[in-house]
């Protein structure tokens, strides 16, 4: 194959998948630094997982020049360190549009390239991927190679671990290559992580057992007992240089550490890999996330998922104002100070969930256990049981991964923990993997689980002192991005919560004053709308379009989740020609088809009846509002539909 001449930009050249081996071996470098300005110039403008792909561009270089696509399979574990990926692969015009509507995803997609083995956007996963294609590939007499790129953080998650352990026995070739830059989003923890640590240190032992066992197995006869032999040797040897060697005990054959931006060794030592029959093999490559731009590499938290920033000096833009996990935080380090028996778990985000300063304040009452969330939640069940009080911040997205744990160690034991459901709703640009769009159906479908859904940052803190005097399991879910201000509709109360209880918010397009209660029974009015959540701003903004039409809608907070408030619901129904449900979580169990069912058990079906909500789908990248739009979820066209409907039932 003819080599690509320095002429040009090398990035331009690559217009599809095995693109990169026309380029020289001398332009290498050239072409990473290319790699590099791309990455720094678009993400500046798009946002997105900027310091986890500026660490990986010399090991996916490595990777496509090693691997032939589509033929062979690259399984990235999460996939957001897999723009490099996607440059290499002739989307390189088309990644201005990364993470935005319509265009690229920021994770692997099988739809958009046939290089992308696998839809992914989640921790720990690629292990199993891969050796379920690997068995998939032996029983069909298959010669493709398979990799998996998992990182030293997601090696830490349970489901990680569990294909190592099944790994050996499936006697199946696999390269598994750890990317090892000590960190996942905030500095890993645990005893992995110092397990890596030291290995990163210890050069003594390295893949060069690979050549010398293979070839002396080829000597007839006498080859194979004399490779026992020296194997058995250097296993009493290994465990002097090597500290632990884990991998290598669980019958996988471990190769590194090696540098993580020498394509060469790189390359050298995923040939090697290939060659080992019947025996999966972990290459560990040692790799500095952000590297190649400095800002990067001084904060790698701040630029693993960043928004729009200046290239030239790093200054990351101000996005908003104060946001929900704002609050939240600023609640722990409250309660923290007034309740000594207060105790913090995350799964490997205490800046993302905002639990950061308290952490720092109370560093003996504050737990990170790494991308673990099933452990997050049965651990804080231990710790309830012990005697304290734990509060676990996670993702809505993350949680879902920890069902069975709520289910059987939470509510089961009716252990009052607290769950902040962090990114709840549309999430937006992260896309289908991430959308916080199923908390409302999996939460409610438990026993003893209590969900609160405030609408605004002053509710949330009022939820959250709620949830703390409960005898049981409670849940608060609460969306990304600036608070709902106080003030203007936020209609301010300062009256104890009651369980179960929702709150008119507006009667008849009027919005009620400060501390006014509505008399339920005295209202009557064209729609009343029943709203979770973040979706109450947008049911008071239909409330105001519907007005302006001489349509007069109701508008309740519900607050609560489960137990919603039935007696008002029912009352309002009755009183109104039209009722309305908006949520943002899934149609399919959400809080519109309770309300049905509620309906139907009293036999108190409305003139007209609308769910707004999420239907049976996955919902892709994008800004939020326009996410809701397409959604047919934003306020105008949510108002067009009541008053299509009203009208029609005329």
């Amino acid at each position: 194959m003819e080599k690509v001449k320095t002429v040009g930009t090398l990035l331009k050249t690559i217009e599809k998948e095995n693109d990169i081996k026309k380029i020289a071996p001398e332009d290498y470098r050239r072409l990473a630094k290319e790699i590099r300005v791309r990455l720094v110039k678009s993400i500046s403008r798009t946002g997105g997982h900027l310091a986890s792909n500026l660490g990986a561009v010399e090991l996916t270089m490595a990777l496509h020049l090693f691997l032939e696509f589509p033929k062979d399979k690259l399984i990235w574990d999460v996939g957001h360190q897999a723009y490099v990926h996607k440059l290499l692969t002739g989307r390189n015009k088309m990644f201005g549009t990364l993470r935005k509507l319509d265009g690229i995803s920021g994770f692997p997609k099988v739809s958009e390239n046939p290089a992308d083995t696998f839809n992914t956007g989640h921790s720990s996963t690629s292990l199993s991927l891969a050796l379920g294609m690997a068995k998939a590939r032996d029983i069909q007499g298959g010669d493709e190679k398979v990799v998996a790129v998992i990182g030293d953080g997601a090696l830490s998650g349970g489901m990680a671990l569990e294909a190592l352990n099944n790994a050996e026995p499936l006697k199946s070739n696999l390269i598994i290559v750890l990317n090892d830059n000590k960190m996942s989003i905030s500095k890993n923890v645990g005893g992995m992580s110092n397990y890596l640590g030291k290995m990163r240190t210890n050069q003594k032992y390295n893949n060069l057992k690979i050549n010398i066992e293979e070839r002396l197995d080829r000597i007839p006869n006498v080859g194979i007992s004399m490779a026992e032999t020296i194997k058995n040797a250097k296993n009493s040897l290994k465990h002097l240089l090597v500290p632990g060697m884990l991998f290598e005990e669980m019958g996988i054959i471990y190769v590194g550490p090696i540098d993580g931006h020498n394509i060469k060794d790189m390359l050298e030592a995923f040939r090697a890999a290939a060659r080992i029959k019947n025996r999966p093999v972990l290459v560990h490559v040692v790799t500095k996330k952000g590297k190649g731009y400095l800002p990067a590499e001084n904060n790698p938290s701040a630029f693993h998922g960043v928004g729009r920033f200046l290239p030239k000096t790093g200054e990351i833009e101000e996005t908003g104002g104060r946001t929900y996990t704002d609050v939240f935080g600023d609640w722990m380090v409250k309660k923290g100070e007034e309740c000594p028996e207060l105790v913090s778990v995350c799964a490997a985000m205490p800046d993302g969930t905002g639990v950061k300063e308290f952490a720092e304040k109370y560093p003996e009452r504050f737990f990170d256990v790494g991308i673990a969330e099933e452990h997050a939640v049965t651990f804080a069940a231990g710790l309830m049981a012990g005697g304290m009080r734990p509060v676990v911040s996670i993702y809505s997205t993350f949680l879902q991964r920890a069902y069975d744990q709520l289910i059987h160690d939470i509510c089961l034991n009716e252990l009052p923990v607290i769950f902040a459901v962090d990114r709840s709703g549309i999430v937006g640009r992260d896309g289908d993997t991430h959308q916080g769009i199923f908390d409302i159906s999996y939460l409610t479908s438990i026993p003893n689980m209590t969900v609160l859904s405030p609408m605004s940052g002053r509710e949330l803190e009022q939820c959250l002192d709620f949830a703390y005097d409960q005898d049981g399991p409670v849940a608060v879910r609460y969306p990304r991005g600036d608070i709902y201000e106080e003030g203007g509709d936020e209609i301010i109360c300062e009256k104890p919560w009651e369980l179960g209880r929702a709150r008119i918010l507006m009667e008849r397009g009027r919005l009620l004053e400060e501390n006014e209660e509505a008399d339920p029974g005295q209202i009557k009015g064209d729609a009343v709308l029943f709203a979770v959540g973040n979706m109450t701003k947008t049911a008071l903004d239909v409330g105001r379009l519907l007005q302006e039409k001489n349509i007069y809608c109701t508008v309740v907070n519900m607050r609560f989740v489960k137990p919603f408030d039935k007696e008002l619901l029912l009352a309002l129904a009755c009183s109104h020609r039209m009722v309305v449900t908006l949520e943002d979580n899934v149609k399919n169990g959400g809080f519109g088809q309770q309300v049905e069912a509620l309906f139907m058990d009293k036999g108190c079906v409305p003139e007209s009846f609308l769910n707004c909500s999420i239907d049976d789908c996955f919902v892709e990248h994008g800004a939020p509002e326009e996410l809701y739009e397409r959604l047919e979820m934003d306020a105008g066209s949510v108002a067009e539909k009541i008053e299509k409907m009203l009208r029609e039932n005329a």
